[in-house]
């Protein structure tokens, strides 16, 4: 083993934050700070073990390779990483490749709560015994592969998340990008170890700005948060008095207006209750009804939640999501053409109904075409559920659906005797031809998936003007189809608009390829920080973030003032 001298250690340099979110002159936690004597002595004791000068006993490597092959044996991807390296240390040696991968670690391990990640559950307080304690090679084998294991539950949880979705909201569906963990001790053994420790959390440039939004709130929430609550139901221009004052108040507090003197809901209140109202998804009217009081009285407690939800919602969306993407998100009824980061699109969406059942699943996949004039396909469910018991007792019942045979043969209802099937033995499909009335609509966006789930028109224009708008079995519905076809074609032809009228004009089933396909993103987020402008929230419609934070919780996540 290669000897270095005490006083290289002793005197090794400060360690730098872990990330350029995080360089705000901070403490180091608590529980973080001792270890940082404990490295110096884990240094001490290793320049100690082999003088220098003098080689080290035959018996030492044996003895440290020994232990690490028997405090990895319950994980195989760290023993077969000490196997392929030969059982070399990468943490616990004297050099400064190793001191500058324990500095690297402790400084992320520092921030880690920043991230919302469950960092009083590192163990870092025995691991810092452990360390202090080494006096053999045997000691010091089991803290390398302490080291190894915590750095590998740090990796997986900032960049893949804290939680498996699927265990806490089944309708999330979405493929977590899991890196490789012997992989990653392999890369990060052989890399910079602050840059590669920097880059693991997700690029996508929310992520960062969540943080700093995070930091913010624990801040304002140390401060008294945005003060009293409205004590009104509703309030409307021109009212005056104490509920008013409450109002102007909360405002002020949240940075929507000026400080003011004013007692009246005057023409500057109102202005920041529409503000208020634009950045929450309500209806920009300027009242104070139920839905805007019940919003701007939400504490900062419940807004930490919801960061802290996102935060672990981008660990699961740690991918490459395409320079042009589809972004809808559920929480916001929205759905949006993303172009090089940039909103080139947007329309008003309704999404499922909130039952157990036709919730909208979360996940993603490539579109790669439009129907025009389609046909609605009804889902199984739908058609023995609901449409079935109806043609039971009256075979003329949804006479607006055709009866398709397993051929693909439209067979006449005169040919059917209803009364012999069940829901489990009824062999025909219920199909719906192409027209106005359609449930479709008259173009659906297809992004063939085994949840049955694409983006379409509809006849029912009148729910968009809801501010909540739930109604779909489960499938995107979209106010502004057309326009969304417009702006899907006009990367591969000139006139986008004349491709699409035309099929529409034939009134034929016409399928129009999308080349090259676009990743389109299903996503839930009650919480958006834009690049510019103050945090948004939305409603958490479905309960799925009440869920995820309840989990995060029990997984040792913990935010400042906020409770389960």
């Amino acid at each position: 083993m290669k000897s270095v001298p005490a006083a290289a250690v002793a005197n090794s340099p400060a360690v730098s934050p872990c990330a350029p979110v995080c360089r705000a002159s901070r403490p180091v936690a608590p529980v973080v700070r001792p270890l940082f004597a404990a490295l110096l002595a884990l240094g001490l004791l290793l320049a100690g073990m082999v003088a220098p000068g003098r080689a080290a006993e035959p018996s030492a490597i044996p003895a440290f390779a020994q232990a690490v092959a028997e405090a990895a044996a319950q994980d195989e991807d760290i023993a077969a990483f000490y196997r392929d390296n030969g059982y070399r240390a990468i943490w616990t040696d004297t050099g400064d490749a190793a001191r500058e991968r324990r500095e690297a670690l402790f400084s992320v391990l520092a921030r880690a709560g920043d991230h919302g990640l469950p960092a009083a559950g590192y163990g870092l307080e025995a691991l810092e015994a452990e360390m202090r304690s080494i006096s053999s090679p045997r000691q010091r084998g089991r803290v390398e592969v302490a080291l190894s294991r915590l750095f590998l539950l740090y990796a997986g949880q900032v960049s893949s998340g804290v939680l498996n979705p699927r265990e806490v909201v089944p309708d999330i569906v979405r493929e977590v990008p899991l890196r490789d963990r012997r992989a990653l001790l392999a890369d990060f053994a052989a890399a910079n170890p602050a840059r590669f420790l920097r880059e693991l959390p997700p690029k996508a440039p929310e992520y960062v700005r969540l943080m700093r939004e995070k930091l913010r709130l624990e801040r304002l929430l140390t401060q008294g948060g945005w003060g009293a609550p409205v004590p009104a139901d509703a309030l409307r221009p021109g009212q005056s008095g104490r509920a008013v004052v409450a109002l102007r108040n909360r405002l002020v507090a949240m940075g929507y207006m000026g400080r003011s003197a004013t007692q009246s809901y005057d023409a500057a209140l109102q202005r920041a209750v529409q503000e208020f109202q634009a950045d929450h998804g309500l209806e920009p009217d300027g009242v104070a009804g139920r839905s805007t009081i019940r919003a701007i009285n939400v504490g900062i407690e419940r807004r930490l939640a919801s960061i802290v939800v996102a935060l672990e919602r981008e660990r699961w969306m740690n991918i490459e999501r395409g320079k042009r993407h589809i972004w809808v998100n559920l929480a916001d009824f929205t759905a949006r053409i993303v172009d090089d980061g940039k909103v080139t699109f947007e329309t008003r969406s309704v999404i499922g109904m909130n039952t157990s059942d036709r919730r909208s699943p979360e996940f993603s996949d490539m579109m790669e075409y439009m129907e025009v004039n389609p046909y609605w396909n009804v889902p199984r469910s739908i058609a023995t559920k609901e449409y079935l018991p109806a043609m039971l007792q009256n075979p003329a019942a949804a006479g607006h659906l055709q009866l398709v045979d397993g051929r693909g043969n439209v067979v006449p209802r005169s040919a059917v005797d209803f009364s012999r099937y069940t829901p489990a033995s009824f062999p025909f499909n219920l199909r719906q031809a192409p027209s106005r009335r359609n449930a479709l609509g008259l173009v659906k966006f297809m992004f063939p998936n085994r949840y049955n789930i694409y983006l379409h028109d509809t006849p029912q224009k009148a729910l968009f003007d809801r501010e909540v708008r739930a109604f779909s079995h489960g499938c995107i519905r979209l106010q502004k189809p057309f326009e969304f076809a417009y702006a899907l074609l006009a990367p591969q032809t000139d006139d986008p608009e004349g491709v699409f009228q035309q099929a529409l004009r034939s009134g034929k089933n016409t399928r129009i390829d999308i080349v090259p396909n676009v990743p389109v993103h299903l996503v839930y987020r009650t919480a958006i920080v834009p690049a510019s402008g103050r945090a948004q929230y939305r409603d958490d419609i479905y309960g799925r973030d009440a869920r995820i934070f309840a989990a995060l919780q029990a997984a040792g996540v913990e935010v400042g003032g906020v409770e389960g």
